[in-house]
């Protein structure tokens, strides 16, 4: 598969430029529907954690995603009160042997995203293609696990958190939110914005992959990646000039307040930050 949809990208190129006639249109909607099931069954990966901890985008499944909505016809779906969308991306049907709890009450999961055994999603919430739900992790009412967002093993994202999607330009990294990782209600992660694993989120930070975000306890500023067991609640900072200073005018900024340990549990340490 990759080096058909990387090939199909290139020769899309060459087409725009008038040098290389049309693909086989068949033969793109049988290699679609290949890498859509491989998506939902966890084999590709949209992105995935190199061994020294960075992840890496890879482009040639986006491509295939992309492939997927230009081959596609607007089609009507069946679906409670209509819908109209591209017929080779629709919503999923989800079954018992899943073994994911889709509670019911307006959510969709797109063709092409992965939901591991055991995880739970809650009404009304969207995962659109690519996206990777690892297992035991708990997608809350009104959330959003946007194209390629990854999701790693025993997550809670809370009501109303936004997971950005990013499928152009094809290398820029996902959104990723790693292992056992607490992400409050209403928190907005973008552009490739990154959390590790059993950091904590207050309700209401929102980050994006060139946020700098203020470590209070290690006295340092990090950009657009939140360290492993960081605890992150929404700051502000002092704008700067005379017409904002005489004003008392502030910016958004994001505070790492503490780090949690071992024995200390999402809920409790959050709690604590809070006070």
């Amino acid at each position: 598969m990759k080096e058909f949809f990387t090939h199909l990208a290139q020769e899309s190129d060459r087409q725009a430029a008038g040098t290389s006639p049309a693909s086989d249109p068949a033969e793109v909607v049988a290699h679609v529907g290949e890498l859509l099931a491989a998506l939902e069954d966890g084999t590709v990966r949209a992105a995935t954690r190199s061994a020294d901890g960075t992840w890496q985008a890879h482009a040639w499944v986006k491509q295939g995603i992309l492939a997927a909505f230009r081959h596609s016809e607007t089609v009507e779906l069946d679906w409670p009160g209509g819908a109209v969308d591209k017929s080779l991306v629709p919503a999923r049907q989800m079954v018992a042997e899943d073994g994911v709890r889709v509670v019911p009450g307006g959510t969709s999961v797109r063709r092409g995203a992965h939901l591991a055994p055991g995880v739970v999603v809650m009404p009304p919430s969207y995962l659109n293609v690519g996206a990777f739900v690892h297992a035991g992790s708990m997608v809350d009412s009104h959330v959003l696990v946007g194209s390629c967002a990854q999701v790693g093993r025993g997550v809670h994202l809370s009501a109303a958190v936004q997971l950005g999607g990013v499928l152009e330009p094809v290398g820029a990294r996902p959104v990723v939110v790693e292992d056992d990782a607490f992400v409050g209600a209403q928190c907005g992660l973008y552009e490739g914005a990154v959390v590790r694993e059993r950091a904590v989120l207050a309700p209401g930070v929102v980050l994006t992959g060139r946020t700098t975000i203020y470590d209070l306890v290690h006295e340092r500023e990090i950009r657009g990646e939140v360290p492993a067991g960081a605890v992150v609640v929404p700051g502000s900072r002092p704008a700067g000039g005379d017409f904002a200073g005489a004003r008392r005018l502030s910016l958004y900024a994001p505070v790492i307040v503490k780090y949690r340990d071992s024995s200390t549990d999402a809920s409790t340490v959050l709690e604590d930050a809070l006070r």
